[in-house]
């Protein structure tokens, strides 16, 4: 049983998905970062929905950080922003701050329908609007959540890989 698998393996020999191509919306940045990109990720207020996906994403299953996407502490040392969520008058500033304190080029992804268009939360007292009404959205990823191919697909697109 070993062996024949072994067998299999060794006739197969590796098997790669080609790149997707870059996102024309996406722009310079996007072309700048090709290789490896370090993500920070903001829960601007969301339900968590999108956290969950985004956790299966860098999880062993989908394995985002194999196609050179790695999620970082500090917005000092990332050069993409991943946004979920409306966001929420308290978020506002402090999307703005660590938009601020991302270093040049950065790119900022908005996952999930809430994100992109307040999704369910919108005209609510709490909500200041989408993260593009805040910052400059460069890539947004649909989906109520999104599914974990999604968001490895969106990050493939920036690493070029």
């Amino acid at each position: 049983m070993v062996l024949s698998l072994w067998r299999k393996i060794r006739r197969t020999g590796r098997v790669a998905e080609p790149s997707p191509p870059v996102p024309e919306a996406a722009g310079a940045a996007v072309a700048e970062l090709a290789g490896s990109v370090q993500i920070r990720h903001v829960d601007a207020g969301s339900c968590n929905g999108c956290e969950v996906e985004i956790g299966s994403a860098f999880g062993p299953v989908y394995d985002a950080e194999r196609y050179g996407a790695r999620l970082v502490a500090a917005p000092r040392h990332a050069d993409a922003l991943l946004v979920t969520g409306p966001v929420t008058r308290n978020m506002a500033v402090a999307l703005r701050r660590t938009y601020e304190a991302t270093p040049e080029p950065r790119v900022v992804v908005a996952v999930g329908d809430c994100a992109r268009d307040c999704g369910v939360f919108a005209g609510a007292y709490g909500v200041a609007g989408a993260v593009r009404d805040v910052v400059p959205v460069d890539v947004e990823i649909t989906g109520c959540p999104p599914r974990p191919e999604a968001i490895v697909a969106a990050l493939r697109s920036l690493t070029g890989r």
